[in-house]
């Protein structure tokens, strides 16, 4: 309760409404140091947006959003950090989104589609302002910060789980990445993130346009294509949360910008998680309405191995994978660092060893994998539920003061709920399944 009223008085101190417009610009003298680790520099460059925080999707009202004050530094564009998160957002999930349907139903993954598209946008901006109350840049420290070593150890297992997960995709392409000081290390990767997204562009229009040509015995049943919803359709949030959730690289992202204020990181998430869901829509509704039953859990897997247009597809993929794995290899890299190396220096060949290992395991258990969709099943229930739903709502209500009833504070709670309900039922689900 000391730190949640602590977070108040720090908010009161740093935030001016204005009734007309709703902003307010802050100068001070001298350099200011906070205990939360805040800093206000440079009169001039001292300034403040205070906005309704999640006005966008009506799921926070009361709560604040401002700017953190920073010294111009080398980094990414708000163009470039949304190439660099939708490049996260669309990779290798999206080539599930049609067996979700298959699993939830059309309009039922329709709906899910869209709804936990917002939830996702406002829980990305949500972690990041929960970084700000805290004073912390980083998921890992800002666990810590809420709950101790249970959050560290909590948050460090999610985010190796959904990192790693990520990677067992028979396509992946592997290689290694030296150590990057000085300069934001993600700038690296945003051409080829660029490049990325054209060929997740590819992969949909080839679906699009091949799968109405297949073979009539390699389509699916008419049955039950038109269904409201399926039975398993806890499964599919877990495929779905799969193929959105980016909460471990948000950061990053965020760091990554030129000038990291809250408000150009919001105008990075609604751009990305936006073109992410329009993509994501086209490519489960042209599979699912294809195959249908037979729909896999790879969609490219149900074309022929001989599908020129298709095999162009599965390149692109495959190139995809090459410029998502470095982002999650870092993470998983990053969390193997602070937990277990924390208090030691930087070893380049820990470093190399850490990375080759991290490959290596994500390849082998790759090629032992054949269904795909039980992988994005129990990656996408159990961690990214975690990473998503639990995580940033959780940290919000132990960094604020006031009743869990309240406006403020009620839509972290209730997604708690749901994140909780969600990855108990979806594991326990997918793993049963599996075994049968």
């Amino acid at each position: 309760m000391s730190r949640g009223l602590a977070n108040d008085e720090l908010l009161q101190a740093f935030m001016l409404e204005d009734d007309s417009k709703n902003s307010t610009a802050i100068s001070l003298d001298n350099k200011l140091t906070l205990t939360s680790g805040l800093h206000v520099i440079d009169e001039g460059d001292a300034e403040e947006d205070v906005s309704q925080y999640g006005e966008d999707t009506g799921m926070l009202i009361e709560s604040i959003e401002f700017e953190e004050i920073k010294k111009p530094k080398d980094g990414g564009s708000v163009f470039e950090s949304s190439l660099l998160m939708a490049n996260s957002i669309i990779g290798a999930g999206i080539i599930g989104l049609p067996f979700s349907f298959r699993e939830a139903g059309i309009w039922t993954g329709l709906i899910l589609l869209v709804g936990l598209t917002l939830v996702v946008d406002w829980t990305i901006r949500l972690l990041v302002f929960n970084s700000k109350l805290s004073g912390r840049n980083s998921y890992q420290d800002m666990m810590y910060h809420c709950f101790g070593k249970s959050g560290l150890i909590a948050i460090s297992v999610f985010q190796f789980a959904f990192a790693f997960g990520g990677d067992t995709i028979p396509h992946v392409i592997s290689s290694l990445f030296p150590h990057i000081v000085n300069i934001p290390i993600l700038d690296l990767f945003v051409q080829p993130s660029g490049l990325a997204l054209i060929s997740m562009v590819i992969i949909v229009l080839c679906v699009v346009v091949e799968g109405p040509l297949v073979k009539p015995e390699l389509r699916g049943s008419e049955n039950g294509k038109w269904d409201f919803a399926h039975p398993q359709l806890f499964q599919s949030i877990g495929v779905i949360s799969f193929a959105f959730v980016c909460h471990h690289n948000s950061l990053l992202i965020f760091d990554s910008l030129k000038k990291p204020t809250l408000n150009r990181f919001a105008t990075v998430t609604h751009w990305s998680t936006g073109v992410s869901m329009l993509a994501c829509i086209l490519m489960a509704l042209s599979g699912y309405l294809v195959f249908t039953d037979k729909t896999q859990g790879n969609i490219l897997n149900n074309f022929p191995d001989n599908d020129f247009i298709i095999n162009i597809a599965r390149f692109c993929f495959g190139f995809n994978m090459f410029t998502t794995l470095p982002l999650e290899a870092f993470v998983c890299r990053e969390v193997i660092e602070i937990y277990f190396f924390n208090n030691k220096s930087f070893s380049n060949t820990r470093h190399r060893l850490i990375t080759t290992l991290l490959v290596s395991g994500a390849m082998v258990i790759s090629l032992l994998t054949e269904d795909l969709g039980f992988v994005l099943e129990l990656t996408g229930g159990f961690s990214a539920t975690a990473l998503a739903y639990i995580l940033p709502p959780a940290c919000f209500l132990q960094l604020t003061s006031g009743k869990w009833w309240t406006r403020k504070k009620l839509p972290a709670v209730l997604c708690v709920a749901f994140g909780v309900c969600v990855m108990f039922l979806s594991t326990f689900l997918s793993i049963a399944k599996a075994i049968k």
